[in-house]
């Protein structure tokens, strides 16, 4: 894990990466994002922050060719991350 929260938010949709989505796939994303949200609320996380992160394509961190989000927190997030 990145953080001590590291959720995996995972459509069912076969979608390899952020950069071959498609205008048809808007209605997924939109679910990805309320989704994570969601968890966020259900975990406490609001008060304290998050992150949200998607990793596109193997340079930027992408090692499972499935489109996921991560929602990471319970510690300090710097910028820039890595």
């Amino acid at each position: 894990p990145q953080a001590p929260t590291h959720v995996l938010v995972i459509p069912k949709e076969p979608i390899s990466q952020l950069s071959e989505v498609k205008p048809e796939h808007s209605e997924i994303l939109g679910e990805l994002l309320l989704a994570v949200a969601e968890i966020a609320r259900k975990l406490n996380l609001d008060s304290d922050g998050y992150r949200v992160v998607i990793n596109n394509g193997e340079r930027a961190g992408q090692t499972v060719f499935h489109l996921h989000l991560h929602l990471l927190a319970g510690r300090e997030l710097g910028w820039p991350p890595g």
